[in-house]
């Protein structure tokens, strides 16, 4: 699988913040299990067909810019190449640039699937 992944440039990423949006938690049962899990380098797992998470994101977007991350596209956050040569992955899953990579910085590395689409991600800048 994972061979067939790369050969079409899809990539496998791990999820740190699991909203559980999907369970149909409320807007603000959300917003306090985002934001009280949140780390620097957090992958957040929202679906896009939740009832609530529309109402959810203004909250956890002014938090989490509150306090100093920045929201980008997962494709800014994965560091391309061979694992092992470009890139480790460290005990928790997180992707980390090998001392000659400058391209990306720490990500994760399996399960779910995205292609340069916008992730709920965050970092602190």
């Amino acid at each position: 699988m994972k061979s067939n992944c790369v050969e079409h440039q899809h990539f496998i990423f791990v999820w740190y913040v699991d909203s559980l949006d999907w369970k149909g938690l409320s807007a603000d049962e959300i917003t306090r299990r985002v934001t009280s899990k949140v780390q620097p380098g957090s992958i957040v797992l929202f679906h896009n067909a939740a009832e609530h998470t529309p109402a959810a994101l203004p909250g956890i977007l002014e938090y989490l810019i509150g306090q100093g991350y920045s929201v980008v596209p997962i494709s800014q956050i994965i560091v391309k190449g061979e694992c092992n040569q470009d890139y480790t992955i460290d005990h928790t899953g997180r992707q980390k640039a090998a001392k000659s990579s400058t391209e990306g910085s720490a990500a994760p590395g399996a399960s779910g699937s995205a292609e340069n689409s916008p992730a709920a991600s965050a970092g602190n800048t």
